[in-house]
């Protein structure tokens, strides 16, 4: 490999040597704030370059886990150990593709606090690229559990009027299911006697422990998904949440619960995983007709997004249970697709609310006569989230509807009447903000995007059209992964089969 330095490390931990340099600099005047400012762009902007270099050496050929760092941690007992795969590598990328955007995003929005803002957000960049690139269950663990003290702060000092309110309900949803996966994690120990991720993908667990190992992960991966019905702290936390705040909850945070399960729940707990996907099926197919109406009803613009999240993560749950290759590949293609969609969403809401400071759809109307670019960029991202050919949008659905049309022909058709409902919230959006005439007062001396604002949309409406008309780049990183994923799923069932075709009398 080029690369035969801890670039895994570099990256993960770049962010909190930027956040030191922060902390050292001294003062509350606007100079320190600036400086803040630059040091977290620049540290956000190099992190990313380096993390290109990744993807640039990355084997797609192969399904090991590539630019492996193993070190001796917590006295020899679990080790510092690091690594991608197809899987895990494209959601480091998308990480480190986000965080520079959501510092310019915060550039003036953000006025108190300004270098403990700017520290929280390195800090937890450098904790969800920790979870991304784990391959110890405890060092999995600390990354998973840690990224919510950064949130929390994020959420409840520069949040909204209820944001103390939004920040607990936030943490203690996601805390309760994160203290039953500990509890699991304990017995695969005691029951496999190792921590370290690729030995426990290899090890195989008796299907009576399967069962309740995998009801305890999935408490915990549902909740951050969100899935129905713990999806209720989402809309709180994204209308209470700055903007960059929603940015980062629904662009990555979100992905945590999915990689949870394409990393844990069907390698290492087949069988369960194979009993329960009827169950995930229906609560997938609930969550994306309910939310998307319940989103119909919203008079808040991040309110209507947060609930359009959950349903499109129901399509990422629906089609990673399939077990088959179109809906394993449609559901983290569905992932990274509304990580750059949702993202660029709240980043819209984000340009009109730091002139009108007001989310309320009824104050808005007739802004393509004042804001033609913004209309146009809003319009590409709101197409997108409707899942729109073209646009990234519609390779996943389309894929992850495939994948469930094998698995349950049901499921498929009840989610596939989501893809209409979101087409009606989302339009339904788009016609009471961008058109319509010009009446209120306040908005006819609106500015339109500025260059700030348009340096990071640009690259969003750019991917999004890119990746929709060629997914290929992303398809073909992660193909082999899942094809091993897809392997050993399917041949641990045929092995449970085979013994209890031989109990029979």
């Amino acid at each position: 490999m080029m690369t035969d330095w801890p670039i895994l490390s570099a990256v993960t931990f770049l962010p909190l040597i930027g956040a030191a340099f922060i902390f050292l600099i001294r003062g509350n005047d606007e100079a320190a704030s600036q400086n803040a400012r630059y040091v977290a762009l620049w540290t956000t902007a190099i992190t990313f370059l380096i993390s290109t270099l990744i993807w640039i050496d990355f084997d797609a050929s192969t399904a090991d886990f590539q630019f492996v760092e193993k070190h001796s941690w917590l006295g020899g007992a679990f080790n510092y150990y690091m690594g991608v795969d197809g899987i895990s590598m494209l959601f480091v990328i998308l990480t480190t593709f986000l965080m520079p955007i959501c510092i310019l995003a915060s550039w003036d929005s953000i006025k108190t606090r300004v270098r403990e803002y700017m520290i929280a957000f390195l800090i937890l960049e450098t904790l969800v690229i920790g979870v991304f690139c784990a391959l110890d269950l405890v060092l999995f663990y600390v990354f998973f559990e840690g990224g919510l003290i950064p949130m929390f702060l994020i959420i409840g000092v520069w949040g909204g009027k209820r944001r103390v309110y939004a920040s607990f309900k936030f943490f203690l949803y996601t805390l309760l299911g994160s203290v039953l996966m500990l509890i699991a994690i304990m017995a695969m120990y005691w029951q496999a006697e190792t921590t370290e991720i690729p030995k426990l993908l290899a090890f195989d667990f008796p299907p009576e422990m399967q069962t309740w190992l995998w009801i305890a992960f999935f408490a915990s991966f549902a909740v951050k998904m969100p899935m129905w019905p713990v999806h209720t702290w989402l809309p709180d936390a994204h209308v209470e949440a700055p903007t960059a705040g929603s940015v980062i909850l629904a662009g990555i945070l979100l992905k945590l619960g999915g990689y949870g399960f394409l990393r844990f729940s069907i390698p290492m707990f087949p069988v369960a995983s194979a009993e329960f996907a009827s169950i995930v099926f229906w609560l997938s197919a609930i969550a994306i007709v309910y939310t998307s109406l319940v989103a119909l009803a919203q008079e808040d613009i991040k309110k209507l997004i947060a609930y359009s999240s959950v349903a499109h993560m129901g399509f990422v749950t629906m089609g990673i249970f399939t077990g088959t290759e179109q809906g394993i590949e449609g559901g983290i293609f569905q992932m990274l697709s509304h990580g750059l969609v949702s993202a660029a969403l709240f980043l819209c809401v984000g340009v009109v609310y730091d002139r009108m400071h007001t989310r309320e759809i009824s104050a808005y109307g007739g802004l393509v006569n004042r804001m033609p670019v913004f209309a146009v960029i809003f319009m590409v991202f709101t197409m997108a989230n409707v899942g729109l050919p073209g646009t990234s949008g519609f390779v996943g659905e389309f894929l992850t509807l495939l994948g469930t049309f094998k698995a349950n022909t049901w499921v498929a058709f009840v989610a596939t009447s989501g893809v209409i409902l979101s087409a009606a919230y989302a339009l339904w959006l788009y016609r009471r903000v961008v058109f319509g005439e010009l009446e209120k007062p306040n908005l006819k001396s609106i500015l339109d995007t500025n260059r700030r604002e348009l340096s990071y949309l640009v690259p969003l409406v750019l991917l999004t059209i890119l990746f929709g008309v060629y997914p290929k780049p992303i398809l073909d990183v992660m193909h082999v992964s899942v094809d091993k994923l897809i392997s050993d799923y399917n041949q641990a069932l045929m092995m449970v089969d085979q013994v209890k075709y031989a109990l029979k009398p």
